[in-house]
């Protein structure tokens, strides 16, 4: 054995983190294993008391310091679990801590370093730009550096985690997947696995804008980013470690970059078996776990994820629940061209058939064309050449913005405006039973002759649908309207007289 593997695994082994840390489960992932055709076991640290591994490598670094180093007080530089590791480290041994956040981190981790009792300071975008304030603070205040992943002290208590795995999972295991910022986690687990086990894979899992160690591993030494995504804002980092780029370099087997919509996804894949909600970084595991089944097609093997966090901030839920539809390859959305004339638009709808849809943005142009933004259920995306071959069978053209970030993110909630050719329009709020062919039925009983001059739905996954409709119509139309609506029984309210509808759609 490598004699400075043979260290790492005495480091790992005499490692000192059970006075603030738990030995997290090993629990089986039930329905991510019988979706994948694997034995998917998850590794909950999540469960931690900071609901985050990174207490471990603090504390372990920590409770070495001799007491004059702990009289001096402790900084350190964190996107936000490891600041609240050194933070409870702290409480827990009788010394100050400062941490130094980039204003970017979840207001949720700050709060929550800040109730351990430790000093908070925001500096930077980034975890890098928060690391070189701290320096500069140790410099000025002697303070004690608790680097949060490029200390030997530090992968070693992280290293604890692959200890765990191996003696709670004595069977073979063909991988385990280990999300990647600044090497500490992989680099730490990798040391213990490859020491004990070599046979099992250890699989580095990056964000596709925040790959530093894949970059620095392909270039032969560590690279330093330009920019970083912050969606994973735990794995945002420019520069990894000069130890644990060392470690990774020589014991990770593969790579694999997932991006936003797959850990969106990943984030329900566990909520789904665990009814905990992970933070992007600690679903990143999955998510690659996820990725690397339907590359290799492996089949009844043992899979370990390790779930590395749970500091989400709640508002982030709404973006994330909107995103892993297409995460998980369930939602189509469309750019569909239809004729600005009546009838067009249910056409379009009876064409689409009794596919579920998710979305419809639409509102009547001037133009001979008019555009649809349409969003429909799919089972895989392998779907949607199919989908669009029978709107141009009919007629219509499309595209697919599957992968048009500016669709997902902004389009789809800017579709509409205002409109100079909607005379005579009455706009109309509906809500009925979400089910499948609901909403045909809505339109199903519109007249071709009531042309529709605006339409917003989205399906939420809520217990009712909500649509909001314009129709150009006499008075002789609305009151033959009014009739046919009360006749169908869903909830409806006239919004003509909206100041809303006024001031931006009228």
């Amino acid at each position: 054995m490598d004699p400075r593997l043979l260290t790492y695994l005495q480091k790992i082994l005499n490692a000192q983190v059970y006075d603030v840390a738990i030995e997290s489960a090993l629990e089986k992932g039930t329905k991510l294993s019988q979706r994948l055709g694997n034995n998917v076991w998850l590794k909950r640290e999540d469960t931690q008391p900071v609901r985050s591994f990174k207490l471990r490598g603090a504390y372990n670094k920590m409770s070495k310091l001799s007491a004059e180093e702990l009289e001096q007080g402790v900084i350190c530089a964190s996107a936000g679990n490891h600041a609240q590791g050194v933070a409870l480290g702290a409480q827990r041994l009788g010394c100050k801590a400062v941490i130094v956040m980039p204003v970017t981190t979840p207001r949720l981790k700050h709060d929550a370093v800040k109730a351990l009792g430790a000093d908070v300071v925001l500096e930077g975008d980034s975890y890098s730009d928060a690391y070189a304030y701290a320096l500069a603070l140790q410099k000025e205040k002697g303070y004690v550096f608790v680097h949060p992943f490029d200390d030997p002290d530090v992968i070693a208590g992280q290293g604890t985690i692959g200890m765990e795995i191996l003696r709670q999972h004595q069977h073979p295991i063909h991988a385990v997947f280990v999300a990647v910022g600044g090497g500490g986690l992989i680099a730490g687990v990798s040391a213990y696995v490859k020491a004990v086990r070599p046979d099992i894979k250890v699989i580095g899992v990056q964000m596709e804008d925040s790959n530093a160690m894949i970059q620095s591993v392909r270039h032969g030494y560590p690279v330093l980013l330009n920019d970083v995504g912050l969606f994973s804002d735990g794995t945002a980092v420019k520069r990894v470690g000069d130890e644990t780029y060392r470690l990774t370099r020589e014991l990770v087997d593969e790579f694999i970059t997932v991006d936003t919509d797959a850990v969106c996804a990943a984030i329900k894949d566990a909520f789904e078996d665990t009814r905990s909600i992970l933070e992007p970084a600690g679903a990143m595991g999955i998510a690659g776990l996820k990725q690397y089944v339907h590359r290799t097609g492996v089949r009844d093997e043992n899979l370990v994820a390790i779930t590395c966090g749970a500091n989400m901030n709640f508002d982030r839920l709404r973006f994330v629940a909107e995103r892993a539809e297409a995460g998980e390859e369930r939602e189509a959305l469309f750019a569909v061209s239809i004729p600005e004339q009546p009838g067009s638009f249910r056409h379009l709808c009876e064409t689409i058939g009794h596919r579920n849809v998710t979305e419809f943005n639409y509102r009547m142009s001037e133009s001979a064309q008019a555009h649809v933004l349409v969003g429909l259920s799919i089972e895989s995306r392998r779907e949607i050449p199919d989908i669009q071959r029978l709107l141009a069978s009919k007629g219509f053209e499309s595209m697919d913005l599957g992968d048009d970030e500016l669709s997902k993110e902004h389009l789809r909630y800017m579709v509409g405006g205002r409109s100079t050719c909607c005379g005579q329009e009455k706009i109309y709020r509906f809500e009925f039973p979400e089910r499948t062919g609901a909403l045909m039925r809505f339109l199903s009983n519109m007249k071709p002759t009531w042309n529709i001059s605006l339409f917003h739905y989205r399906n939420q996954g809520a217990d009712y649908g909500r649509v909001l409709v314009g129709i150009q119509m006499n008075e002789e139309d609305s009151l033959e309207f009014t009739k046919s609506m009360h006749e169908l029984g869903y909830f409806f309210a006239e919004e003509t007289s909206n100041p809303v509808y006024r001031l931006f759609l009228n």
